[in-house]
C-alpha cells in the first residue's frame, strides 16, 4: 500500500490546491497521518522555499511538493526541491516527462498525476515511483475520463502503485478505489472544510452548500478544462467560450480569480474550485477528525460489504 512506500500512517495524499495548500496546512495533514502536499501553483521560487522551510519546521513526517509543469518557473522549482531534498515530488498539469530524468537522479520519490493510460505508461518508463490517477470528478485542472473508468485501466497498464483521485470524500469512495486496484487515495475537496484549511469562510460555506450539480467545467474549448463552482464568473466564461473568444480574453476574465475566492471570499466572481464530491461535505471539523472518520468509515463499510458478499448465492 502507498502508506508503506511513503512511510505515512494512512494511505491518503492531500490533494494540492494552488493558493490553499501552503507549508502550514501541508504540515497539519502530515502530522495527522496523511501525506501533506505544498502546492506551488500560486508561488514563485522564493515563496516556495519559504513554505517548504515552514513545513519542515512544523512536521518531522514526510510531505510532498506539487509542481505544475505549466508553471513559468517549473524548472527552477525542480531545482529547488532537489536542493532542499524534499521527500516526495508530485508533478501535474501537463506532461511531466521533461523533468523525470532529473528528479529520478535525486533521493526524492516522484509521483506524476496522470489522466490517461498512455501518459501512465510513459511516466512508469521514465522512472516514476507511483502514479496519481485523477478523474474528471476532481476540482481544478482535470482530464476527460472519470475515476471509475480510468483507474482500473491504469492499474492494469502499469506495475507501480497507483493512487486514485477525484470523487473521493469518505470510506465508501476509498474502498471503491481499493476495489478498482488503487493502493491509496488523494483527497482535496473534503479537506477544504477542515478547520485548519486557510481559505475564506465564504469559500468553506460554498462547499458545504454545494449539491451534486453545483460545479461546471470551464476551459474545454482551449484544451485546459477546470472544474469550479457555478457562479457569475463561470457563466460569463462559458458564454465567452461559446462565442469563440480568444485565450487572452478568457484569461483576462479569470486573472486573479482564484486568489479572490481563497483570500477575499469572492464566491460570485472568484474561481471557487471544488470537485463533484462537494455534496458529501457537510460540516467544518479538524483535519484529524476528517482523516480518522474516513478510515473508520472505510473499515465499517468493508465489514458491511463482506457480510453482503457472504450472503450472496453461489
Amino acid at each position: 500500500m502507498i502508506h508503506d512506500l511513503l512511510h505515512i500512517k494512512y494511505p491518503i495524499i492531500q490533494g494540492a490546491m494552488a493558493n490553499i495548500t501552503d507549508g502550514n496546512f501541508a504540515a497539519v495533514l502530515s502530522n495527522c497521518g496523511a501525506l501533506g502536499t505544498i502546492a506551488t501553483g500560486g508561488m514563485d521560487v522564493k515563496t516556495a522555499r519559504k513554505e517548504i522551510e515552514e513545513c519542515r519546521r512544523k512536521t518531522h513526517n514526510p510531505f510532498a511538493v506539487n509542481i505544475m509543469v505549466t508553471h513559468p518557473q517549473a524548472a527552477q522549482l525542480v531545482d529547488l526541491v532537489i536542493e532542499l531534498k524534499v521527500p516526495v515530488v508530485v508533478l501535474g498539469a501537463g506532461n511531466p516527462g521533461v523533468y523525470m530524468s532529473e528528479l529520478a537522479r535525486c533521493e526524492c520519490m516522484v509521483i506524476p498525476i496522470v489522466s490517461s493510460v498512455a501518459l501512465a505508461r510513459r511516466m512508469e518508463r521514465a522512472g516514476a515511483d507511483a502514479l496519481i490517477c485523477e478523474g474528471m470528478e476532481a476540482g481544478g485542472h482535470i482530464g476527460q475520463s472519470t475515476t471509475m473508468a480510468l483507474l482500473p485501466q491504469v492499474v492494469d497498464a502499469v506495475s507501480i502503485p497507483v493512487v486514485a483521485a477525484g470523487g473521493i470524500a469518505d470510506g465508501r469512495g476509498m474502498n471503491a478505489a481499493f476495489a478498482l486496484g488503487a493502493q491509496g487515495v488523494q483527497i482535496g475537496t473534503r479537506l477544504l472544510t477542515a478547520q485548519e484549511c486557510p481559505i475564506h469562510d465564504k469559500y468553506k460555506q460554498a462547499v458545504l452548500r454545494a449539491s451534486d450539480t453545483a460545479t461546471v467545467v470551464t476551459g474545454q474549448n482551449i484544451g485546459s478544462p477546470v472544474r469550479i463552482l457555478k457562479n457569475e464568473m463561470s457563466r460569463q466564461y462559458i458564454a465567452l467560450e461559446k462565442k469563440g473568444s480568444s485565450f487572452e480574453e478568457l484569461e483576462k476574465l479569470t486573472l486573479g480569480s482564484l486568489r479572490a475566492a481563497v483570500h477575499a471570499g469572492d464566491i460570485k466572481y472568484g474561481s471557487v474550485m471544488m470537485g463533484q464530491i462537494a455534496g458529501l461535505c457537510k460540516k467544518i471539523e479538524p483535519a484529524q477528525s476528517i482523516l480518522d472518520s474516513i478510515m473508520k468509515d472505510s473499515e465499517r463499510q468493508f465489514d458491511q460489504l463482506k457480510e453482503k458478499m457472504e450472503n450472496l448465492p453461489c
